[in-house]
């Protein structure tokens, strides 16, 4: 490591990617702030350092091997650090970079006195990591899937039969129980794993609920959608429209001859209505006609509009996807990271992940998720280029995910 490297990150301090400790740290103790780093995005535990940042330097022997050996048999699943030395960083002391990136096979835990321990960073110190926390590492790592969670409470009345045979009947051009035969209507739910056992009892699941129930919001507050248009470019208490979209992902849809109409909104065409209504569409002559231009291209207010349905964290309760509608752009925030292995570079390149499978195979059905599901690639970068000739964001800070749409080529 070089030694200005090393000088920056001491006179910076101890934060949420650098923690400073002495070498005679207890393996367990040192095992603690890998596990933490490998749980957040990262880290570097500089050996030899004081808490202050005054260096103390090594002593240790064999300090390389004792800190393989430590990844190995106090993390599990079992890490291998990378490793670089610091010489003379003063006159006769040395110091030991050990760094874990990102753990691509979250979550990490410590063992020891028989027992594991997940830890998660937060700003310079870790802690134990809380159940919610917990839950969406492993739901991040892909060993949990939250959507296959029982709702307590809720019973198959609770889920929209007119949407349950539209998509059997219309969608899946198949046939259903009748409607006094709940055990039919169970059966073949959770052979869709839109019901699940809990306890002895068949209850909806959370991808049932979020997909066909009748109320979502009454159970999964976390369900929603708020819905805000602001005057200007900044958010203030002045919004022009201020909604709470609710209700199940999918419409209820009925033909009407030879067509197919809308009945009851799902959330994707209330969100799609809300910027209907609070946006103007510009107007130009081609060929000496008057032709409108929306503000933002349908086919990329669909897209990212589903791809925040369907890939956000449920298991983040007590915020609803947000859709902000500014003067000179849209904002459409997810809760949750992104998964595991997925980043911002590799989406625009095309990268497929399914954070809740059921709910994209179920959208696909009635065609708003595409058999490629490479909608940044292809629907809403060059949607917008095409549009307007601006790139769309991608912003990933924190615990959601931003995309955000310009109305207009920045000059």
């Amino acid at each position: 490591m070089h030694r200005q490297e090393v000088m920056e990150m001491l006179t910076s301090g101890e934060d949420s990617g650098v923690e400073f400790k002495r070498d005679d740290v207890t393996n367990h103790d040192l095992a603690k702030e890998l596990v933490a780093f490998l749980n957040l995005d990262g880290g570097t535990v500089l050996l030899g350092v004081e808490d202050d940042g005054t260096i103390s330097g090594t002593t240790r022997e064999r300090l390389e091997e004792w800190v393989s050996e430590l990844c190995r048999v106090k993390i599990t699943p079992p890490v291998i650090p990378f490793l670089s030395w610091a010489k003379e960083i003063e006159p006769g002391k040395d110091i030991l970079a050990v760094r874990v990136p990102l753990g691509p096979d979250k979550p990490y835990a410590r063992v020891h006195n028989d027992r594991r321990t997940y830890y998660v960073r937060v700003g310079s110190t870790c802690r134990e990591a809380s159940r919610e926390e917990l839950e969406r590492m492993f739901q991040a790592g892909g060993h949990v899937r939250y959507g296959l969670k029982p709702v307590p409470g809720a019973s198959l009345d609770d889920l929209d039969s007119r949407r349950l045979r539209d998509y059997f009947i219309r969608v899946l051009n198949g046939s259903v129980p009748a409607d006094e035969d709940s055990q039919g209507w169970t059966t073949l739910l959770r052979n869709l794993d839109l019901m699940v056992e809990s306890a002895g009892q068949m209850l909806p699941a959370v991808d049932g609920m979020l997909l066909f129930g009748k109320n979502p919001k009454r159970f999964l507050p976390q369900s929603g959608i708020r819905a805000l248009c602001y005057p200007g470019a900044t958010a203030d208490y002045a919004a022009q429209a201020d909604q709470d979209l609710k209700g199940p992902l999918l419409p209820l849809l009925s033909k009407q001859g030879e067509s197919v109409v809308i009945t009851e909104s799902g959330l994707l065409d209330q969100a799609l209505d809300f910027i209907r209504r609070n946006t103007q569409p510009t107007a130009h002559l081609e060929a000496g006609q008057r032709v409108d231009r929306p503000a933002y291209p349908d086919v990329v207010l669909r897209e990212a509009i589903v791809n925040a349905l369907v890939h956000r964290d449920y298991s983040i309760i007590g915020t609803d996807i947000t859709l902000a509608l500014f003067a000179d752009r849209l904002e459409i925030q997810s809760p949750g990271r992104l998964p595991n292995t997925v980043t911002l570079e590799s989406m625009k390149y095309g990268l497929r992940y399914a954070r809740n499978q059921t709910l994209v195979n179920i959208m696909r059905d009635y065609r708003y998720v595409d058999f490629r599901g490479m909608g940044i690639r292809d629907k809403i970068i060059p949607g917008m280029r095409n549009h307007n000739g601006t790139e769309p964001d991608l912003i990933e800070e924190h615990e959601r995910f931003t995309v955000r749409l310009w109305k207009e080529a920045k000059t």
